[in-house]
């Protein structure tokens, strides 16, 4: 039960945490993406993890939305302006009707 000792620890200082099912799975799931975060290699994950290919780390690839964010901008022109797009009201009605 020691999962569940450290997971009322952190539901102090995490408010979001009570009430959710707290496994050894979400921390192996919370590793892969602390480590992908930090700059690991897919690869390098995907064998730490005991994975029989690299494909199974994808997953973890399409859940980061930094990432994503980061390979947008690395294929924005030079002259558009930095940050994200922001819809005009008249568009956000349009979509709003549909």
């Amino acid at each position: 039960m020691r999962v569940s000792t450290h997971a009322a620890t952190a539901g102090r200082t995490c408010p979001s945490l009570p009430g959710k099912k707290i496994h050894p799975h979400v921390f192996r799931h919370s590793c892969a993406m602390t480590l992908l975060q930090a700059g690991v290699d897919t690869s390098v994950i995907a064998l730490w993890l005991g994975h029989a290919g690299v494909r199974s780390t994808d997953a973890y690839v399409h859940a980061d939305i930094i990432i994503k964010e980061k390979a947008l901008a690395l294929t924005t022109p030079a002259s558009a302006s930095p940050g994200r797009y922001h819809p005009t009201d008249k568009i956000l009605a349009f979509l709003e009707s549909l």
